[in-house]
């Protein structure tokens, strides 16, 4: 099955900054392009940190108020995430604000994966690095999305050829698959068991897909057939009778 890669949705076009970036610079850039964050790069153009408005907001929120009177802490006692707040409030580039390390996927990675990544770390944008590890890209929620805006005619022609014909050898007509708003069902009787677990393992991880309906039934129970046996016996029986 060919997955829909990161590169393919993302954004080339990257707002950065660099460590030196002033603090009003990096405002004036998320402002101007109504982005909620951008990279920070170094020289070779690789990613050490993410610059967002809540970095900027807590350096808002930490700035001390001129008419209040000035807290006493030592700064030893303070905790490793109190430190960092504390770092921030005085920061005056993008260096100073970013958080670090950043969160970031691959060209080459899938859209699921970038989904996954970006749910594990509640972000709304993930930098995009190419094989050398450096910046080519953007690529947001939006862009993750689109993965479900196939068709339900496309989704149902990739299970016919890529699920039934090439992967388990079945006629493209041997199961009734039907595909409603990214629902696929899958209904008819395959000969193991074994197949009939593949079938709807490899349909789940089709692109687009938002669930599958097993409606599938089997002929014969080869769960316990040792792996070297079920290679022999599998989706291979028909052509070894033959020879």
């Amino acid at each position: 099955m060919k997955h829909n890669k990161v590169g393919s949705v993302m954004t080339t076009e990257v707002v950065r900054a660099t460590y030196g970036t002033p603090f009003k610079e990096v405002a004036r850039l998320l402002g101007e392009h109504r982005i909620s964050g951008l990279p920070v790069v170094d020289e070779d153009d690789k990613v050490v940190g993410v610059v967002s408005e809540t970095d900027l907001m807590a350096h808002q929120a930490e700035t001390p108020d001129p008419y209040e009177p000035k807290k006493r802490f030592r700064v030893a006692g303070l905790t490793r995430s109190a430190k960092r707040r504390a770092a921030k409030a005085t920061a005056r580039t993008a260096g100073r604000l970013m958080t670090e390390p950043p969160v970031t996927v691959h060209a080459e990675d899938t859209i699921v994966e970038a989904a996954r990544t970006m749910a594990q770390h509640r972000v709304e944008r993930l930098p995009v690095l190419d094989e050398e590890d450096r910046l080519v890209g953007i690529v947001t929620r939006r862009d993750v999305l689109q993965v479900f805006l196939r068709s339900d005619a496309d989704i149902h022609d990739e299970v016919v050829e890529e699920v039934l014909v090439r992967a388990l050898w079945q006629g493209p007509r041997s199961i009734d698959v039907s595909v409603v708003q990214g629902v696929v069902t899958l209904a008819g009787q395959m000969e193991r068991k074994s197949e009939k677990e593949i079938a709807l393992s490899m349909t789940r991880q089709i692109d687009g897909v938002v669930a599958v309906v097993d409606q599938l039934t089997y002929r014969r129970d080869d769960s316990h057939i040792q792996p070297e046996e079920q290679t022999y016996h599998g989706v291979t029986e028909d052509w070894v009778r033959h020879l």
